[in-house]
Parts: structure tokens; C-alpha cells; sequence
């Protein structure tokens, strides 16, 4: 058969499958039209697989089928057959089109309006013959009402997507939902890989569906003799030694039927293209493991380093394409890396303080974290357990109950047959709470149960309406339970009594009655770690955890007990706060006893200002919300911090602790910047500082203060990121705004709260329970703001006013020859903004509400 003038090349169908990325390669680069036929029972299909520029009208989204490159490449054979009877089909790489299938034939080309359009190939902006050749290039997108969107979902029925196989963890997840790349994200040695491996072997050897799995780390041997010792509870290093028991030899042998299901790609220089060109191959495919993405680079792993994101995209788009579920692996839990990758469904796995348990967080593309499970870790036997299965009511073991309420323990059990799947007509986010409060159930994990407390009263105070059958009407009843048991909570039970609260706690966050309080004091008494009730003036804890869980950071609030007493946070102190308490060297202080109004004595300081100083009165400068103001931008890594040694100099990318030479400091008038941090350098006069330090040092040194740049000797950093609490912050100044006109009592507790919430970020004694653990957080909040009220004191020392004494976050003391306090500063009752006293030498100085 002589080819088309039109065609540089000619092939058959079957070849021009297997060249099928080259062939448009040479289309869209080169210009190359191909011309390909195929021999069908009464005919022979032409086509030619061309350019864009041949058929300008492609280029138009939804104008003419479009293919994906992988899918092209399944279903070939009909490709051509229908562009061969006049239907172009176009070809994209991902979501651009890149190149078209056209009839070859004359009598099969598409009409054109174009006389002079050459015979054989279809016209520039041709137009397919369909309904009375309608212009395409002027047809409406199509467009579906809510209706036929309704009548989709309610007539495919429920889903049928691949499974791990662990009831805790797909009732959290729905399981593997078909046309999404799910991601599983684990540090090494968390045991991410499992995961994967589980989806297959449910898949595979319990299921019978069609599996590919893409070992890019693992070889095939590998990736056997963990599905051998999961199946069997064979020790997984002795199966690698290759000593098999003969139920072993004997169970290795029935896998072997699953061979034709389970297909495993080892091969080297494995790639995503590999991947999205072997599975539109594998009929009957369920699910595409890809075992792993490694986040460092490796010459010899494609699957790796900054090839992840490109990597993502193609896995993403054979997901959608083919519409069946991809699982990958990340081998890290890095937030910034994972915020690159095109998940649609991110599942990490976290270790907990109890090594017998895993927690995974689930969150979705657009919805974030939607739900999460709790998993028992077997690595010597290459799997996981559910740790959260909480057994029906009458069935199994009953320990899970005996910490908890008669009311959780009904709508727990009231919850199983739709947070299992069983029963449905649930909205998804009630479904997800319902589950959530299983899990912790099961887990025993209080904290999670008292941090659930707050979603569940709002939801059974406001139920859904539920399904009129057995199951729905005993739900109903359940959360109707709840809500009266809340309710009366909230009236029963009010928060810890002030009379046992310490007065650091109870009032201002300056109001210290006694001399500096000792570092293992956190002003924290029992019961602050939970949850304000409903209708509190200020939740101020729960807008901390909110404002933490929100971040797309993922961030660690707790560090793992084990793992407190190394790395780098036993190097973190209170004197990381650099506080200044700070006199003038000519002026005297002396601490006198003093009588409030309401009889309690306490020690006040009195300041002798020697005659040099002419005539003049003390201004107190007393900073509002000084702690709550940091919030607004303080710098701190959410995550793990990670040992990063020496470094040349700063990068203001990363966050976290550093150790440092003690600069020095001359200037005349002016505290060190470091605070009470010179006080207690190591034997090398060294000191341990947090991120504001570093960059207010940096920043002196800009401006010629400091002659010699700092010397980074040691360091432990972390992702930067300054908006961590900026939620906190803005709901804290809002409240302030409204609250400070009231005053009383509602004021006094606004302020009890933000004390309490922020201290809780590094509760000191063991037995103080936190949803919280991140002691270089809570001084990174602290030393933000001792920084803003050093430099706000600088600027006003800078422009010739006289600094008596500057201590704590929040109070400095001028000298003025009248009543006039410093420009810089502004004077209001906001955040940042300042209050102003006058006193006459000789008088103590007052603090806090005095």
C-alpha cells in the first residue's frame, strides 16, 4: 500500500502503540505527520497521527475526545478505528494537547468549509460532521445540572476501592478511592512502606484484583518476603536469610497463584513515565503501588530528590486517567516537600509517646485533616495491627470501657454502623467526628477524647437529620444524651478555682507578687490543659490548638517523651527568654515591702536617681499584651527540629535554636541585647539562643552596632514559619478590643485564659497534662517579644531619652524633665500599643494591677 502524501512515515497499528510517545514526540517537536493503519475484519483503517498545526481546532479543550498518553496507548486499536470513520481524537501529555489521530482516507476526512483544504487530512479548524456539522469551534462546554450530578452518585452506589485491610484506618479514609493519588508520608523507620504493602496484599490476595507495584526502593525479593512474613508472622529477618519453616514454604507456595494479580516492577532506573506506561497494559488493574519516592536525591534513583514534584503530577494524572487508585510512598514527613507533591489524599504516620501505637492523620486536597486512626506497629513481621477497632457492644474485650462515660460509650457504639460504612446518610464531617471518637475509644487516649468534646456537643446540639430506621433513631437518641450531659457540664463544672490558681496565672502575666519564680514553675494548676466550655468569655486554648491544627505545615506540638531527654531539647532554658531586668548602672534599686488594698504584702522596687540626672519625673512604660503581641509574627519551625551543626552564616529560611558567641555590647545607656542570657554562658562563653535573638543580632550588625557578624558554632533548625500563631493572635485582639470596655470579671478572665494557653505550650511538671509539648516554641514567643521591647526602648535611648530600667516583656522606666513619654512609643490600650504612668522620685514602682 503506497503511503500518504500527507505521511513522512508509515507503520503499523501495533508498532505505532509501542512508539506511541516517540511518534507524538516527533509530532509536536519536529513537525513529523505518521501515517498508521490497522487491518480490521472488513476493512483497513488510515490515519495519520499529526501535529496540532495540521488541526488547529484541537486545541480547543472539550472540542473532540482527548486522550491522555497512557490511556491513548490502552485503547489504541479503537483510537484509530474511530478516527479512521472521521471522529479526531486528540492526544495530551497530562492536560495539553500535544498531538491528533486523523482520518487518512479521503472519503472518511472530516468536512471542511475550506475548498482549498487538501484531500486526505482534515482542514486547519476543521470541524467534526455531528449534528448538522455544528461549528465546534462555537459550541457551548457541556454543562450538568445538580440533578444528573444527584442522579450520578445516587445510582453508582457505594464505592468499590481497594482497602488497606485495617478497619480503623479505612473507615477513616473510605479506603482507595478510585482516579486519586493518595500519599503516604512517613519518616524513615516509621514504617510508611507498610502501608503500601498492606493496600496490596488486601488487594491482591484478598480481593483477586489486579495489582502493580513500582518497587523503587525495595527489590522484588524485598517486597516477597515482607508479604511472606506479614502473611504468615514469619520473623522477617530470618526470611531474609532464606530459612523458611515448612508452613512458611508451604504458604510461599499458594502465593504463587497470585502471581498473575500481584506484579512487580523492580527494574532499575524505574521512573513515573515507566510506571504510566506499563499499567494502561494490566487488565483489570485496581491499584498502582509505588514503593517508594525517596526525599533525598540519588543519581540512581529517578524516583527521587527534585524530580518528586514531576514525578507526582504524572502518577496524579494516570490516577484520573485509568480511574484507578495510586498509593505512594514518601520516605519523609517534611511539610514543605509534601506541599509540592500532587496528592489528592495525604496520609502521615507519626509515632506517639506509646512505641506500640502509630497515629495516622488523614487530610484531603482542599478539606485538610478530615480524620485520623491509631495503628499497632509489627515490623518484625512487616505489618501493621489496628490499635482502634472498638468492639461492638457484648462482643470482645471490654477494657476500652472502663475509662469512660456510660453517654460516650452509647454514641460510640450508636456511631459503628455508619462509621463503618454499613449504614449511610450521614454527612461526611459528622461521620469523620463519629470516628474520630471511636478511635480514641479504643486507643484509651484521653487527650483526644477531651479535645473532641468541644465538635461533639456543637454537633448533638444541632443534629442532622438522621434516617428513619433503627440505626438512625438510636443515634438520634445518643447525641441527644450527649447534648444534655454537655449542657449540664457547662453549668456543673467551671473551670479550676482561682483561690488555688497561682497569681502569676490569675492576673496580669506581670503581676508577680514574689521575687522571680523559679523555672520549674509554670503557674499551671490541674484542669488548665482542658478545654474551655462552650460559651466561655475567651477559649483561648482551644484557638491555640485551632490555630496549630490548621496549618498546612503539619506541625508536632508534642515531642515524644523518649525522646525529650537528647537532640536538642535539653539545651533549651527560660534564660533563652533574653528578659533584661536591667537598671542604670548610676541609678539604685533597692526592694521595699509594700501593703496592697487588699492586705497582702509584697516586695515593689524603689529607684533612687541620682542629682546628675537634673530635674524629672519616672514615666513607666507598661507594653499591653506583650506575649499575645508576639504571636503576631514569631518565628519558630513546627516541625522536628534536626541537628544542622556550624553554619557560615544565617539563613533566614530555617528556624530554631543556635549557639553563639556572647557578642559584645558598648552602648552607653542600653542593656545587652541578649538579656539575662550573658548571665550564664558555658565554659567556652557560649550561649544557646532562639530565632528572634538571631535575627535581632543580625540586624544590629546591619546597622553598625555590633562590629563583628555572628558566629553560628552549633545549631538545630527547622522549616521557618512566622505565622504559626497569627490565627491566635488576631482572635486575641479582637476579644481585647471588646473585653477591655467591659472589664470586671469577664476581662480578668480573658487575660487568665491567654496566660494559661500560652504556658501550656511548655508545661514543666511531668504530671501536667498538654496538648502541648514545645518548649523551643513557647521561648521562641517569649524571647519575640522581650526582642520588640529592647528595640522599642533602643529607638527611644536613640533619640536622647534616658532609660532608668527596662525588665520583663512589658514595663521600661525613662527619665523625663516632664510629664511626656518617649515619641516611639504609642500610647493606647491595643496590642503594641502602651500604657504610661508618672511617679515622683523617692516612690515605689508599681506593678501589674497595682
Amino acid at each position: 500500500m503506497s503511503q500518504s502524501p500527507q505521511a513522512e512515515h508509515a507503520m503499523n497499528a501495533s508498532d505505532a502503540r509501542r512508539d506511541l510517545y516517540a511518534l507524538v514526540k516527533h509530532a509536536e517537536d519536529d513537525g513529523v505527520t505518521t501515517l498508521i493503519h490497522r487491518m480490521g475484519s472488513k476493512r483497513e483503517d488510515r490515519v495519520l497521527l499529526a501535529p496540532l498545526d495540521r488541526f488547529p481546532a484541537a486545541r480547543k479543550a472539550g472540542a473532540f475526545p482527548s486522550w491522555a498518553l497512557s490511556a491513548a496507548q490502552k485503547e489504541f486499536g479503537t483510537l484509530v478505528s474511530q478516527a479512521a470513520s472521521g471522529q479526531p481524537q486528540v492526544l495530551r501529555r497530562n492536560t495539553t494537547s500535544v498531538a491528533v489521530l486523523l482520518p487518512a482516507d479521503p472519503h472518511t476526512s472530516v468536512p471542511s468549509s475550506d475548498p482549498a483544504a487538501p484531500s486526505g487530512a482534515a482542514p486547519a479548524g476543521g470541524a467534526v460532521n455531528s449534528q448538522g456539522q455544528q461549528d465546534r469551534e462555537s459550541a457551548p462546554r457541556r454543562l450538568a445540572t445538580l440533578g444528573d450530578a444527584i442522579g450520578s452518585v445516587l445510582t453508582t452506589g457505594p464505592a468499590d476501592g481497594p482497602t488497606f485491610g485495617l478497619p480503623g484506618l479505612d473507615a477513616a479514609t473510605g479506603g482507595l478511592q478510585p482516579g486519586r493519588l493518595t500519599l503516604v508520608a512517613a519518616a524513615p523507620n516509621v514504617g510508611g512502606s507498610l502501608l503500601g504493602l498492606a493496600a496490596a496484599r488486601t488487594t491482591a490476595l484478598v480481593d483477586h484484583r489486579t495489582v502493580l507495584y513500582a518497587a523503587s526502593g525495595p527489590n522484588r525479593d524485598d517486597v516477597f518476603r515482607r508479604i511472606l512474613s506479614a502473611e504468615t508472622g514469619g520473623d522477617y529477618p530470618r526470611l531474609k536469610q532464606g530459612r523458611l519453616t515448612d508452613y512458611e514454604q508451604d504458604v510461599a507456595r499458594q502465593l504463587m497463584q497470585a502471581g498473575d494479580v500481584l506484579l512487580i516492577d523492580d527494574g532499575s532506573n524505574l521512573t513515573a513515565e515507566d510506571i504510566a506506561e506499563t499499567a494502561p497494559h494490566m487488565e483489570g488493574l485496581a491499584l498502582v503501588v509505588v514503593d517508594r519516592l525517596q526525599a533525598a536525591h540519588s543519581a540512581r534513583l529517578p524516583l527521587s530528590g527534585n524530580r518528586l514534584p514531576d514525578a507526582s503530577q504524572i502518577l496524579s494524572t494516570l490516577a484520573r486517567t485509568l480511574h484507578v487508585s495510586v498509593l505512594a510512598v514518601v520516605d519523609s514527613d517534611d511539610p514543605t516537600l509534601l506541599g509540592l507533591l500532587d496528592a489528592d489524599v495525604l496520609l502521615t504516620l507519626t509515632a506517639t509517646t506509646d512505641p506500640g501505637r502509630v497515629q495516622v492523620t488523614v487530610a484531603e486536597r482542599d478539606f485538610g485533616v478530615i480524620g485520623s486512626a491509631y495503628l499497632r506497629p509489627d515490623l518484625l513481621h512487616a505489618r501493621f495491627g489496628d490499635a482502634e477497632a472498638v468492639p461492638v457492644a457484648g462482643t470482645g474485650s471490654e477494657e476500652w470501657r472502663l475509662h469512660t462515660t456510660p453517654v460516650e460509650r452509647e454514641l460510640a457504639d450508636a456511631a459503628l454502623p455508619y462509621t463503618s460504612g454499613a449504614q449511610k446518610g450521614l454527612p461526611s464531617a459528622l461521620t469523620h467526628l463519629l470516628a474520630a471518637l471511636r478511635t480514641a475509644l479504643a486507643a484509651g487516649d484521653q487527650a483526644a477524647i477531651d479535645e473532641l468534646a468541644a465538635s461533639l456537643a456543637q454537633a448533638a446540639a444541632a443534629p442532622p437529620r438522621l434516617p428513619d430506621t433503627a440505626e438512625g433513631r438510636r443515634l438520634a437518641a445518643a447525641l441527644h444524651a450527649y447534648n444534655a450531659a454537655a449542657a449540664a457540664s457547662v453549668t456543673a463544672q467551671p473551670s479550676a478555682p482561682e483561690s488555688a490558681r497561682p497569681a502569676a496565672a490569675s492576673g496580669a502575666a506581670s503581676d508577680a507578687d514574689e521575687e522571680v519564680r523559679r523555672d520549674d514553675d509554670d503557674g499551671l494548676v490541674p484542669g488548665d490543659e482542658e478545654d474551655e466550655p462552650q460559651g466561655a468569655i475567651f477559649p483561648a486554648l482551644r484557638i491555640l490548638k485551632d490555630s496549630v491544627t490548621r496549618s498546612k505545615m503539619h506541625p508536632v506540638p508534642v515531642i515524644r517523651l523518649e525522646d525529650r531527654e537528647d537532640g536538642p531539647w535539653p539545651l533549651i532554658s527560660e534564660d533563652m527568654d533574653g528578659e533584661p531586668r536591667w537598671v542604670h548602672p548610676d541609678v539604685t534599686s533597692t526592694r521595699v515591702a509594700h501593703t496592697r488594698e487588699n492586705g497582702k504584702r509584697v516586695r515593689r522596687d524603689q529607684l533612687d536617681v541620682p542629682a546628675s540626672f537634673g530635674d524629672g519625673v519616672l514615666c513607666l512604660i507598661d507594653r499591653n499584651g506583650s506575649f499575645p503581641s508576639a504571636c503576631s509574627a514569631v518565628p519558630l519551625a513546627p516541625n522536628k527540629l534536626l541537628h544542622t551543626g556550624p553554619l557560615d552564616a544565617f539563613d533566614k529560611t530555617k528556624a530554631g535554636i543556635y549557639q553563639i558567641d556572647i557578642p559584645d555590647w558598648d552602648y552607653p545607656g542600653m542593656p545587652h541585647p541578649l538579656g539575662r542570657l550573658i548571665d550564664r554562658p558555658d565554659d567556652e562563653g557560649r550561649v544557646w539562643v532562639t530565632t528572634p535573638h538571631i535575627k535581632q543580632l543580625e540586624r544590629l550588625h546591619r546597622d553598625g552596632h555590633l562590629t563583628t557578624p555572628v558566629t553560628i558554632h552549633d545549631s538545630w533548625t527547622g522549616k521557618a514559619n512566622e505565622s504559626l500563631f497569627k490565627p491566635f493572635y488576631t482572635a486575641a485582639r479582637e476579644a481585647r478590643t471588646e473585653l477591655i470596655q467591659a472589664g470586671g470579671e469577664p476581662y480578668k478572665n480573658y487575660k487568665t485564659r491567654l496566660s494559661i494557653a500560652l504556658r501550656l505550650l511548655w508545661p514543666k511538671r511531668p504530671s501536667q497534662r498538654s496538648p502541648f509539648w514545645r518548649p523551643d516554641w513557647r521561648m521562641s514567643m517569649v524571647a519575640e517579644a522581650s526582642v520588640r521591647h529592647w528595640l522599642n526602648a533602643f529607638k527611644a535611648v536613640q533619640e536622647g531619652h534616658t532609660l532608668i530600667a527596662l525588665r520583663n516583656v512589658d514595663a521600661a522606666i525613662f527619665w523625663t524633665p516632664d510629664e511626656t513619654p518617649p515619641g516611639t512609643y504609642r500610647i493606647g490600650t491595643g496590642f503594641g500599643q502602651v500604657k504610661a504612668k508618672f511617679i515622683q522620685p523617692g516612690e515605689f514602682i508599681p506593678e501589674g494591677d497595682d
